[in-house]
C-alpha cells in the first residue's frame, strides 16, 4: 500500500471516529408536543417543562440504557392539522417516543402517524376516551379519561343540585363536548335534566348570548365543558350581567390563568382533577428543581414529567429502546413509580386507577384565588 494510499485510509478512519463522537447518531430522540402558542399555551408550557426536566434528570443519570436523550420540542397550537404536521416532522427526524399532546382533538390524528410509523406515545393530558378506544397498541396516557371525570361531575351535581336548574355549555371540540355529554349522562341517569345545553365556538369572546339564555332559565349552576380561557370569560360575563350561578369545570381549567380571566367572580367555582401531584412526598425534589427554575408547575407539569418516567422505566426494564418492546412491556400491567405515584396500564393503554376529585377556587391568603381540593 502506498503511503498516500495509506494516508487517505487513515484519514477517513478519523473522520469516521469523529462523527461517532459527536454522538449525533448515540442520541435517542424523544419529542414533546403540545400548545406552545394559542389560547392554550399555559398547557403547552407545562408539557414542555414537564419533558424537559425529565430528560434533564435522565441525562444526569447516565441516560437511558446508556444513551443520553435529545428532546426535540413541537408546537401543535392547539389544532388538529398542525399536529399532525408536528407529528410528521417527528417521524422525519427519527423521534422514537413522543410525549403529547394535550387537546384530545389534536392527539387522535397525531397518533395516527405515530402508529403508522412506529412510535410510542404517551399523552399527559388526553382525556377523550376515543384516543385509547381505537386499539392503537402504542398509544398510552398518564390522566384520567372524560367518561370517568364526567361520571365523577355528574354524580356530584346529583348529590348537591338535584333540586337545583343545570345549564350545560361547551365549546363543541373532541374534549369540551365529550366531557359535557358525560357529565349529562351521568346526571341524567340519577334523575337530574339540564335546563339548558348549548355550545358555543371555541375562540368566541362575546358569550352575551349565552349568558342571556343563563339568566333566562335562572341557573344555578353552569357546567362548562371547555378550557380555561373561555371558561373564564363566560364567567366574568356571567357576573357582569348579575348572574351568580355557580360554574363547575373540568381539568381544561385547571391554571391559574383561569382566576385571572374570570376575576373575583372565580370564587367558589367546582372543578374535577386528579388529586394535587404536588402534595406527594415523591414530587418534591422535582418541585424544587422547578423552583430554581422559577416555573410554577401547574396541572399537567408533573404529568408530563411522568410520562418520560414510565417510558424510561419501561425500557430499563427490558434493556431495549424499541418501542414496539416498550410497548410490549407497558401493556403487561406492571406497576411503574413516578412523581405522580404509581402507575400501571390496561390493555387499551389507559391508566388503571381512577382518582377524579373535586376542587374549589378559593381566595388565598395573599388575595390570589385558586384551585383547592375538597
Amino acid at each position: 500500500m502506498s503511503l498516500k494510499t495509506l494516508a487517505g485510509v487513515l484519514t477517513a478512519a478519523i473522520l469516521s471516529l469523529a462523527l461517532a463522537s459527536c454522538g449525533g447518531e448515540d442520541k435517542l430522540k424523544i419529542g414533546v408536543a403540545g400548545p406552545l402558542t394559542g389560547k392554550d399555551a399555559v398547557f403547552g408550557a407545562q408539557l414542555k417543562n414537564g419533558a424537559e426536566q425529565a430528560v434533564e434528570d435522565i441525562n444526569a443519570a447516565g441516560g437511558l440504557n446508556g444513551q443520553q436523550i435529545e428532546l426535540l420540542v413541537g408546537d401543535d397550537a392547539g389544532d388538529p392539522r398542525q399536529g399532525r404536521s408536528v407529528a410528521n416532522t417527528f417521524v422525519s427526524e427519527g423521534v422514537r417516543f413522543a410525549v403529547g399532546h394535550f387537546n384530545s382533538g389534536v392527539t387522535e390524528p397525531a397518533s395516527d402517524v405515530y402508529a403508522e410509523n412506529g412510535i410510542l406515545m404517551v399523552t399527559p393530558g388526553s382525556t377523550n376516551p376515543k384516543i385509547t378506544e381505537r386499539g392503537l397498541t402504542n398509544v398510552f396516557r398518564i390522566c384520567g379519561r372524560d367518561d370517568q371525570q364526567g361520571r365523577v361531575a355528574g354524580e356530584y351535581i346529583a348529590e348537591h343540585f338535584k333540586d337545583k336548574r343545570v345549564a350545560i355549555a361547551h365549546d363543541k371540540t373532541t374534549y369540551g363536548k365529550g366531557l359535557a355529554d358525560e357529565a349529562k349522562k351521568t346526571m341524567n341517569a340519577l334523575g337530574v335534566t339540564e335546563v339548558l345545553y348549548e355550545g358555543i365556538n371555541a375562540g368566541e369572546r362575546d358569550f352575551s348570548a349565552l349568558v342571556s339564555k343563563i339568566k333566562d332559565v335562572d341557573a344555578d349552576l353552569v357546567y362548562w365543558g371547555g378550557v380555561h380561557t373561555e371558561g373564564g370569560s363566560i364567567l366574568r360575563q356571567m357576573r357582569a350581567a348579575g348572574v351568580n350561578a355557580v360554574m363547575m369545570g373540568g381539568d381544561g381549567i385547571a391554571t391559574d390563568e383561569f382566576a385571572a380571566l374570570g376575576g373575583p367572580g372565580t370564587e367558589g367555582t367546582l372543578m374535577t382533577f386528579g388529586p394535587d401531584p404536588q402534595k406527594r412526598p415523591e414530587a418534591q425534589a422535582v418541585l424544587s428543581k422547578f423552583a430554581a427554575r422559577n416555573f410554577k408547575p401547574e396541572a399537567y407539569t408533573l404529568y408530563a414529567y411522568a410520562a418520560v418516567q414510565v417510558i424510561a422505566e419501561a425500557a430499563k426494564a427490558i434493556g431495549s429502546v424499541d418501542p414496539v418492546k416498550v410497548a410490549e412491556e407497558l401493556h403487561k400491567g406492571k406497576t411503574y413509580k413516578t412523581v405522580i405515584g404509581d402507575l400501571a396500564f390496561d390493555a387499551k393503554g389507559d391508566v388503571t386507577r381512577i382518582d377524579y376529585v373535586m376542587y374549589t377556587w378559593k381566595k388565598q391568603p395573599d388575595g390570589t384565588i385558586t384551585y383547592v381540593q375538597n
